[in-house]
């Protein structure tokens, strides 16, 4: 079923700067061959439930296993019948502020 996820993978204990980090995460989720946009405090990721879950996990245990405590903030939006919800819900909101 197509998900979309809003996932956050947070290093802690590590210092202030935190991008390096991070990165190695987000090399993850792009690799997966899955949709994905990073943004300043998210990346969405667009595919099948198990295949999102795998490419969170992996992205997570990346850090994790360097012995790094790890935090996820996720919200996912399952919608039956509904693919490329990453852009066709911004194209609906442009869609509406353009009539206005």
């Amino acid at each position: 079923m197509n998900t979309l996820v809003a996932v956050a993978i947070a290093p802690f204990g590590v210092g202030d700067e935190l991008s390096e980090h991070v990165a190695k995460a987000v090399r993850i989720i792009r690799e997966s061959g899955l949709r994905n946009e990073t943004h300043s405090m998210f990346t969405e990721i667009e595919g099948e439930w198990d295949e999102v879950m795998d490419v969170v996990k992996r992205a997570t245990f990346a850090l994790a296993e360097a012995g790094i405590r790890t935090e996820v903030v996720m919200k996912a939006d399952i919608r039956p019948g509904f693919e490329n919800m990453m852009e066709r819900k911004v194209k609906v909101v442009d869609e509406l502020l353009a009539e206005r």
